[in-house]
């Protein structure tokens, strides 16, 4: 195994366009205009959906729970500002699809009034389970993109005993710029949340890994954390996607995650900088996660910004506070432009995953035609995950869906590196979203196939069983009787 301070190759990656000067040099926003309404979904996380204590009417303060989580992996929501329920139901999610999920609607008051919190004195002196259960109970989630439940990987962390945490500060996807701006103006609140995720944990050592290409923010988190020398920061090379976990773990700790593996398996776990940043306000302030720090960015937009929303605030609000032009508006992504969303239209709410907004116009798309595959094996070469792009593509288009699950596919992260460098325009990450939507299908026809065929088989077995019981009584019915004629003639021959 490589030693700590070893940097084994970079496998993979492609050095793409990264567009974050618009954004990457201006203070984030705090001045957002509270919004008249916020649609606050359920689903904000892995998991099961939250379930709703509130009801129409309610009149609620910012923080106030509003929905509990279900099960292990879940997460609560919060009311992003004070006012008025005013509704509970289906709405459209922030999703390509745009099918409706459950939401809750909150007319705001304009007061923005908090609920009352109650930090503790000294978040050290409680016990690490008490940090996992204060952070569960603020809803917070991976801010980078997952929305894994936070507090499920701080038990996991102590149940497997890491031996490192990275903070991931990396932000490799092009135009997004939000965590590099919370590293240079929030370096002091990251680095407690870290030594609070470390003392969660019972972990004693952290990294954050930030990108060469973000020196105010190396500089501005190396002076929060000079004074723990349990934490160090520590630069990676600009590549996309540096900021994948098992890329980061590799190159920052020289393991390797087997397939099929977590990371706490080989004692490392990840958290981004805006997750660390949420758990020191959890704790020390015992504000739950209700707004983050968006980017809104693109060529439509005339005014690009950082800017810090209340969670809920639907995308049309945003654009406007941007000043977006929606003539010159030809794609709407939610994330990055390589693995984030295009979304239909802007009538969408902001989520706990929403690290950025974008209104691309026209000449940022590749929408080149695509031309027949030339072999050239670039697709192999930028995938960082080791597969064969190629070999995939080729079997999903004559629908060989399984030599495509034997060739990776499961392990393919839709980055999107393939689709980036193909010389011949061939959208190979679109291949295998759909592969992978083909498979998770038929994986589900054929759970649901054989849960009905040991439901039809219980139900023999139980009409046989009854058949079986009724031919049992039957006889014992014919039994008696005859005993009984049986019985009866006798006396009578007696008498």
């Amino acid at each position: 195994m490589l030693s700590f301070f070893s940097k084994p190759r970079i496998q993979g990656g492609v050095h793409a366009e990264q567009h974050k000067d618009a954004t990457a040099h201006q203070p984030i926003v705090y001045s957002f205009p509270l919004p008249k309404k916020l649609y606050i979904p359920l689903q904000q996380h892995v998991g099961k959906p939250a379930e709703p204590l509130i009801r129409v009417g309610d009149k609620v303060l910012k923080g106030q729970l509003l929905a509990y989580s279900q099960g292990m992996i879940s997460a609560p929501v919060h009311a992003p500002s004070s006012g008025v329920i005013v509704d509970v139901n289906d709405y459209p999610a922030p999703h390509p699809s745009a099918l409706p999920i459950r939401m809750i609607v909150l007319e705001t008051d304009g007061n923005d009034e908090w609920v009352k919190l109650c930090p503790p004195e000294d978040p050290f002196l409680l016990e690490p389970e008490d940090i996992s259960l204060r952070v569960g109970a603020a809803g917070i989630v991976g801010l980078g993109g997952a929305t894994f439940p936070t507090a499920v990987k701080l038990n996991m962390g102590r149940e497997n005993h890491i031996d490192t945490l990275i903070i991931n500060g990396a932000e490799c996807e092009p135009y997004l710029s939000c965590d590099d701006r919370l590293m240079q103006e929030c370096a002091a609140q990251i680095i407690d949340g870290v030594r609070l995720m470390l003392h969660g944990m019972r972990t004693e050592r952290a990294v954050v890994a930030i990108e060469d290409n973000k020196p105010a923010a190396y500089q501005a988190m190396q002076a929060a954390a000079l004074p723990y020398p349990s934490i160090e920061v520590r630069q990676i090379p600009t590549r996309y996607p540096m900021g994948w976990d098992r890329q980061l773990i590799r190159y920052v700790t020289g393991k390797e995650v087997p397939v099929g593996c977590r990371s706490s398996e080989v004692g490392v776990t990840i958290h981004n900088v805006g997750t660390a940043q949420a758990v020191h306000k959890a704790i020390r302030l015992g504000q739950p996660l209700v707004s983050r720090v968006v980017t809104v960015s693109g060529g439509a937009v005339s005014k690009p910004m950082n800017v810090l929303v209340p969670l809920g605030t639907l995308i049309s609000e945003l654009f406007a506070y941007c000043q977006v032009d929606a003539a010159h508006t030809a794609r709407i992504i939610m994330g990055g432009p390589m693995m984030g969303d295009a979304l239909p239209h802007t009538g969408l709410p902001t989520v706990k995953a929403t690290s950025g907004v974008l209104a691309l116009s026209a000449p940022e798309l590749k929408d080149s035609a695509e031309q027949p595959c030339i072999r050239c094996a670039s697709c192999v070469t930028v995938c960082p995950a080791g597969l064969r792009p190629v070999d995939m593509a080729n079997n999903i288009r004559i629908n060989q869906l399984d030599v495509a699950v034997d060739l990776g596919l499961k392990d393919c992260i839709s980055c999107g590196c393939c689709s980036y460098i193909c010389p011949s325009n061939i959208p190979l990450v679109q291949y295998f979203k759909y592969a992978s939507g083909a498979v998770a299908a038929r994986q589900q026809a054929q759970h649901k196939s054989e849960q009905t065929k040991r439901l039809m088989d219980d139900r023999n077995a139980r009409m046989e069983r009854i058949a079986r019981q009724q031919l049992e009584e039957e006889q014992a019915r014919i039994a008696a009787k005859a005993e009984r004629e049986r019985l009866k003639a006798e006396q009578e021959s007696v008498a």
